[in-house]
């Protein structure tokens, strides 16, 4: 669980919430690892899936906020098809983050739907990604910002 942020009258406050993140890895240790990482840093909930397959079950049930996702995977060699998808069907698509030991594998295309982090990565990395993400406001509100002036 994420640690409370202390501020420097002494005060905590809870930490920043980093949404629901789904993992499509076939590498559990890798899996174990990123979903360790996005847990302590604030993650509501964190759901690993091996395989496309099995991904898309758990899109039925789990409308992630970010999509770890990597490439190449047991099941499919276009393991993006899944980025392709969530950004078709869904209104408000989560962030996709591509993880993959051969980024150049990834069609400009796709590449562009989400950022494309190059394994081996240490899963700070990940974690800033979503972070900044996070914090970076929506359109209405950076519309806001600028006819207030």
């Amino acid at each position: 669980m994420a640690r409370p942020v202390v501020d420097t009258n002494g005060l905590q406050t809870p930490p920043e919430s980093l949404g629901r993140v789904l993992i499509v890895e076939d590498d559990g240790l890798i899996a174990l690892d990123l979903a360790e990482a996005l847990t302590d840093a604030g993650a509501e909930k964190v759901a690993i899936c091996p395989s496309v397959a099995a991904a898309l079950g758990e899109l039925e049930r789990f409308k992630p906020d970010v999509l770890v996702l990597d490439v190449h995977l047991a099941d499919r060699d276009d393991g993006w098809t899944l980025a392709e998808l969530v950004s078709q069907l869904s209104a408000r698509p989560p962030l996709i983050v591509f993880s993959t030991g051969a980024p150049g594998s990834i069609p400009v295309a796709i590449a562009g739907m989400g950022h494309v982090l190059a394994k081996p990565f240490p899963p700070e990395d990940l974690v800033r990604l979503v972070r900044i993400h996070r914090r970076r406001p929506g359109l209405i509100a950076r519309l806001r910002g600028v006819l207030s002036l």
